[in-house]
């Protein structure tokens, strides 16, 4: 039952972090910022985020990720406003690249795709 509790609270806290980053006006915060999964402890004291970054340069991501650990005071207590909880966690984020990492998987089976294609017009 708890369980079903935790996955609940994971996936409101995800809905609200995705609306707080996005209203959030820190320049270093990239538009394409996506939310991948919440994971708050038992105790609620600790919730872990991991964000994927859709952009190709490094820096930007890692600049994203920096701004929200800076900012995770203030995106902390707009949680809790939100989602009227008592305790506050601590919220860490981290990069998830698995977002880019299906892109890249996705393009090279276009590739794929392409050159199976253009073989069969050869040997007609």
């Amino acid at each position: 039952m708890a369980v079903k509790r935790l996955d609940r609270i994971n996936e409101e806290a995800k809905k609200q972090l995705s609306e707080i980053i996005r209203e959030m006006k820190d320049p270093r915060i990239s538009d394409m910022t996506t939310i991948v999964s919440v994971s708050i402890t038992n105790d609620y004291k600790i919730a872990k985020v991991r964000v994927s970054v859709y952009d190709k340069d490094d820096k930007v991501r890692s600049s994203t990720v920096e701004a929200l650990n800076h900012a995770a005071g203030f995106i902390a207590r707009e949680l809790g406003n939100r989602m009227q909880i008592r305790r506050l966690p601590q919220i860490t984020f981290s990069l998830d690249s698995s977002i880019e990492y299906s892109v890249h998987i996705g393009e090279i089976l276009n590739r794929l795709n392409i050159q199976k294609d253009d073989e069969t017009k050869q040997e007609e």
